[in-house]
């Protein structure tokens, strides 16, 4: 099996930092770093339910990009006062992910934010999002159980998320940006930690590929969810975690 940068083999998934409480000031707050990528993600409550919901609570989440998170300066004030299809697409995603981990009804009338900042991107933001967002929703779902604003057992469990593709004749696992670029396949793969698949994305960029290509790849992210739920796990250490996760 061929060496990667970081000198990884093609199964293995960079290293992954946590950080909790980065921001005093949201309900759950969790700095995420997956070897060059790092992103800054709060989970806020509101007591607010969106008006169409007709009972039970909501999940949204926002995606931004630093102008510095890549090699050169991009967007700023004048992008950020218009729409920006691609971080809104992103956003999406990241909302229904964490809305399929968490039972909805028994948050009551609250929305729960999910604010995504990108401070440094070297491939895999939005599954770096999603990491980090599941932690920063696990911390708040927490915070609220013990104000007693909610009940035990509202979490199904950890979100995972990876990006698997195919750069020649290799099969990869969590894309750096050098990889990505050159990918002639390219996949978010999603799920909880208990193995249950919550969305794949992404698709071929030129050429089919052979269903068996698809699975393989999606063996291959899935084989790395172990090694995702160890950290945020690690990062959950000081938290109740059994009593905010459903039994099964």
């Amino acid at each position: 099996m061929s060496k990667r940068h970081l000198d990884r083999a093609n199964d293995v998934i960079r290293p992954i930092e946590i950080e909790t409480g980065f921001m005093r000031t949201a309900a759950g707050s969790v700095l995420y770093r997956a070897g060059g990528t790092r992103v800054l993600v709060n989970a806020s409550v509101v007591d607010e339910a969106p008006e169409w919901l007709e009972k039970g609570g909501w999940l949204t989440a926002e995606y931004h990009m630093h102008p510095c998170a890549g090699p050169r300066r991009q967007g700023g004030a004048k992008k950020r006062r218009g729409p920006d299809g691609r971080a809104t697409e992103i956003a999406r995603l990241i909302g229904r992910s964490l809305r399929a981990s968490i039972l909805l009804e028994e948050l009551g009338p609250r929305t729960i934010v999910i604010d995504c900042d990108v401070l440094e991107a070297d491939g895999g933001t939005r599954t770096a999002c999603i990491n980090a967002g599941s932690v920063a929703l696990a911390l708040a779902l927490e915070k609220m159980r013990l104000d007693g604003r909610i009940g035990g057992g509202v979490m199904r469990g950890l979100v995972c998320a990876i990006s698997a593709g195919k750069v020649g004749d290799s099969l990869l696992v969590d894309l750096d940006y050098q990889e990505d670029v050159r990918a002639e396949v390219d996949l978010n793969v999603i799920g909880l930690a208990t193995g249950e698949l919550i969305e794949i994305q992404g698709g071929a960029e030129g050429a089919p590929i052979p269903r068996t290509a698809l699975e393989a790849l999606t063996d291959l992210a899935f084989s790395s969810f172990s090694s995702i739920v160890d950290a945020q796990r690690q990062a959950l250490s000081g938290v109740s975690f059994d009593k905010i996760v459903r039994k099964t």
